[in-house]
């Protein structure tokens, strides 16, 4: 299950359970969608893409599935990037759209 980190490494902007701005990579590294498009759509931690984050019902619609019996971690990752390093990191990898990286 999903930790739904609550902010932005980048920038570190709150991002709620509930944000639209949220965007991960497969290894659930979090963005808000402002610093993923500054970043070209590239995580700096693994070189994959980014994709929205699915947003956990806040109801249980069904028992026992929902934010209060799985909630958000709140452990904060703050890893701002150095987008020198992350620009020739982007160089690297040719324009290769995410699902050819």
């Amino acid at each position: 299950m999903l930790e739904l980190r609550p902010t932005c490494e980048q920038c570190n902007k709150a991002l709620p359970p509930a944000s639209t701005e949220a965007m991960i990579c497969t290894f659930e590294c979090t963005f808000c969608s402002d610093c993923v498009e500054a970043l070209q759509n590239v995580c700096p931690n693994c070189g994959g893409g980014f994709a929205p984050r699915p947003i956990r019902p806040a109801h249980a619609w069904r028992p026992g599935v929902s934010l209060v019996n799985h909630p958000a971690i709140r452990t904060v990752t703050h890893k701002p990037v150095d987008l020198t390093a992350h620009a020739a990191f982007v160089a690297q990898l040719g324009g290769l759209p995410p699902e050819q990286r």
